[in-house]
């Protein structure tokens, strides 16, 4: 599949058990690096599973790998720059569409540098729920401190003015498709 940048990408999200958890109707692909695509979006419509629709509210840059077990969002908020990084399958893409299997971990890192776990809770009752095997679980956690360690180091795009690049990068994209 050949991918093309500007051009406008779907997301889905998925639970272990296959089944739809949540999709994205934007994601315009800024940038191709061999093993991880960088999108932008704002304002997108997200339809959760039980059918209900919001807006995002602020414009984001995602990296989605193609060899890691996590993603990361980077939004652009009033007061800085706020990262949501999913433990997730790697990305594929199939179509028009970004895919990946959501597994309950995220981390969320503000603007100063510091970092919360969230929903430990959640993943351990879907761990049991769909059964997930000891060698995921261990591939999973890894993963967590791979991406802490990034934080602490601001690597990647951890680093603000690497997002803010992709930010104007996407307004410049987005503006001259208009």
């Amino acid at each position: 599949m050949k991918l093309e940048i500007g051009k406008r990408y779907n997301i889905h999200s998925y639970k272990h058990d296959s089944k739809i958890h949540r999709s994205w109707d934007e994601a315009v692909l800024l940038e191709k690096h061999e093993n991880y695509l960088i999108f932008g979006n704002n304002r997108t419509k997200v339809t959760e599973s039980d059918g209900r629709t919001w807006r995002t509210k602020e414009p984001a840059i995602l990296y989605f790998f193609k060899d890691k077990w996590y993603n990361i969002i980077g939004q652009c908020k009033k007061d800085g720059i706020y990262y949501y990084c999913n433990i997730a399958s790697p990305a594929i893409m199939e179509e028009d569409t970004i895919k990946y299997i959501d597994y309950d971990l995220d981390l969320r890192v503000f603007p100063d540098g510091s970092f919360k776990v969230l929903d430990r809770g959640e993943y351990k009752y879907h761990k049991e729920l769909m059964g997930y095997s000891e060698k995921l679980d261990k591939v999973l956690k890894e993963q967590l401190s791979e991406l802490i360690e990034l934080v602490r180091n601001k690597e990647l795009c951890f680093d603000h003015s690497v997002v803010e690049k992709y930010h104007e990068k996407y307004n410049n994209v987005k503006f001259s498709k208009q």
